[in-house]
């Protein structure tokens, strides 16, 4: 995302993540949305819905740069992931994303593989 971050670096949070969310702390039962859930954007008519405010937009706004997963959404976004899965459950329901499931591997498959384990582990310690 732009400068457009909804934190304050010496301040703190400028709004509280449940006034975002309206004191919801998930998704409705709809959507299943995990750290790895592809999100993208969809195609409308209508380019401004009601109900999309300033935090959905911008992550909409995101999105449509290109399907992106959840977690890469958030961590842009400088929200908890809480806050993003309300929000993209949002966005789902009004028809603007659509929330893919991520592909689970087979035993053995790619995921299983320990160099590539120990190589994420080490990419996360250098964050």
């Amino acid at each position: 995302m732009p400068d457009d971050h909804w934190y304050e670096d010496e301040t703190g949070s400028m709004v509280r993540p449940y006034t975002v969310t309206g004191g919801r702390t998930r998704p409705s039962d709809r959507h299943t949305i995990d750290l790895m859930s592809q999100v993208t954007a969809l195609e409308t008519d209508d380019e401004r819905r009601p109900g999309v405010d300033h935090a959905r937009a911008a992550l909409l706004d995101s999105v449509r740069r290109g399907p992106r997963p959840v977690v890469e959404l958030a961590a842009d976004a400088d929200l908890p992931l809480t806050v993003v899965r309300v929000l993209l459950g949002d966005l789902a329901e009004a028809g603007l994303v659509r929330i893919d499931t991520p592909r689970r591997t087979a035993p053995g498959g790619p995921a299983a593989d320990p160099e590539l384990l120990r190589e994420i582990v080490q990419r996360l310690r250098e964050l």
